[in-house]
């Protein structure tokens, strides 16, 4: 008896129950810590162009440190190699938990984001190196516009109020994760300089232990706080961005939660799960606005934002994040769907993924980190940085005018998505269905077991 195959379900449809909760913890804090951000970039701008420029400078040049340890940085490189390693570190536990319980743990469901991420990453340092090619200029900074900036974004749609889906949001944020692991092996291979590998090696083994405490169920902190201020220190001394150290922990602890049996106690969080829930806030909120604090201080002049579009390199950056991280998503997006025979889901149109790959090309935290470690010349660097800040505000101001446009459909998703009328903490879409099966959950037992986890 021939038995029709189910159909697919539909791109951006409702997400499983378990990964709705984690989207929505982790959007939550990234979204106040981008308002953060936010205000952190804007009062970087004014000080640095105002007649306190030379405290600003003063400030962000500033040493201190530990010079016997090789540790005595300025302020500046303190944000950018100290700070921005817990920024990784949260990077590292969300993708090793979107590959294990998350988007990213089967083929068919990692497919879409990844070729997009991917795209979104050729295309942009295709764009640069293409403008720097025909207008002469250097190809080093190749780098500068692949990555998504999440915390931006999102301060973006919260500064808009839209009700963007939560399978839209979903998206973006494994966009971000994949391109965070895209910028860490970039920084990892290409922008390191000598290497001692005595320190290295070093490095490795703190890494080591950290694997064997975590196999052998150790808890403490006391064990993994001067294990990874170890491995960061001796990372850095090694030649390798400190932040690389980062995304190893991260990639270290567990994120599946022991559930007992063979000797075993149940855990209600994995060590990953307690770590970014201590780390996320701290991440959102300090360390990456502190970074942007003293990184996004460049001049707002004339002659300094003519550069931005008569200059090969910040033109190619500009190039990148606005029309190549947008055209490298959206058609990857379009492209997968139509090889897979995967359709639409019907209440969402192509403009709404238009909008998301838009806003992907905000590059902020990122770029800028890649720009200061692609460009030794002072100059060059402001001018990639005044490319960054110019091309995330076109990027935010030609998303904005998309979403809204779409804000009404969004809410009425939203409100259907987040109805609770029983009040019993579980969304009524999760329990009631729908009566379109083509547009339930793509993973009916994730849910099925995600509403028996919470009872």
């Amino acid at each position: 008896m021939y038995v029709p195959p189910r159909p697919r379900p539909p791109l951006f449809g409702i997400l499983p129950l378990p990964e709705h909760r984690a989207v929505t913890r982790a959007l939550r804090t990234e979204t106040v810590g981008g308002l953060v951000l936010l205000a952190a970039a804007v009062v970087a701008l004014v000080w640095a162009n105002s007649p306190a420029r030379e405290a600003y400078e003063s400030l962000r040049d500033f040493h201190f440190g530990i010079p016997s340890l090789g540790l005595d940085l300025s302020v500046q490189h303190w944000t950018a190699d100290g700070l921005l390693t817990l920024f990784f570190l949260v990077a590292g536990i969300e993708l090793k938990r979107e590959l294990v319980v998350g988007e990213l743990r089967t083929p068919a469901t990692a497919l879409l984001p990844v070729v997009a991420a991917v795209s979104g990453m050729v295309v942009p340092a295709a764009l640069y190196l293409l403008t720097t090619s025909a207008g002469g200029g250097r190809p080093d900074g190749w780098a500068v516009p692949m990555a998504t900036d999440i915390a931006f974004a999102l301060a973006v749609l919260a500064v808009l109020s839209t009700h963007l889906p939560a399978a839209l949001r979903a998206f973006l944020l494994t966009l971000a994760v994949v391109d965070d692991l895209g910028a860490i092996l970039v920084i990892a291979v290409f922008f390191t300089s000598s290497l001692d590998i005595v320190a290295l090696g070093g490095a490795l083994v703190a890494l080591v232990v950290i694997h064997v405490l975590q196999r052998f169920r150790v808890t403490g902190w006391w064990w993994y706080v001067p294990l990874g201020v170890a491995a960061w220190a001796l990372m850095y001394n090694g030649g390798v961005h400190a932040t690389v150290a980062g995304v190893a922990i991260g990639l270290i602890l567990r994120t599946r939660r022991d559930e007992g049996g063979d000797g075993r106690a149940a855990e209600a969080a994995s060590p990953g799960e307690r770590t970014e829930h201590v780390l996320r806030p701290v991440s959102a909120g300090v360390a990456v606005p502190l970074f942007a604090l003293f990184a996004a201080g460049v001049s707002i002049s004339g002659s300094a934002l003519g550069e931005v579009f008569t200059r090969p390199e910040p033109l190619g950056v500009l190039l990148g994040l606005v029309v190549g991280k947008t055209v490298g998503i959206f058609a990857a997006t379009y492209l997968a769907a139509r090889f897979t025979r995967a359709r639409l889901n019907p209440d969402l149109a192509w403009a709404d993924v238009l909008a998301i790959a838009v806003l992907a090309g905000i590059g902020f935290t990122v770029a800028l980190l890649m720009g200061e470690l692609a460009f030794a010349d002072p100059e060059v660097v402001e001018q990639i940085k005044a490319a960054v800040l110019v091309a995330s505000l076109l990027a935010a101001v030609v998303a904005a005018v998309l979403v809204r446009q779409r804000n009404g459909v969004y809410r009425r998703l939203w409100e259907e998505e987040t109805r609770d009328e029983d009040g019993d903490g579980i969304p009524d879409i999760y329990q009631r269905g729908r009566a379109d099966e083509s547009v339930r959950a793509p993973a009916g037992e994730e849910v099925a077991d995600g509403l028996r986890g919470h009872r």
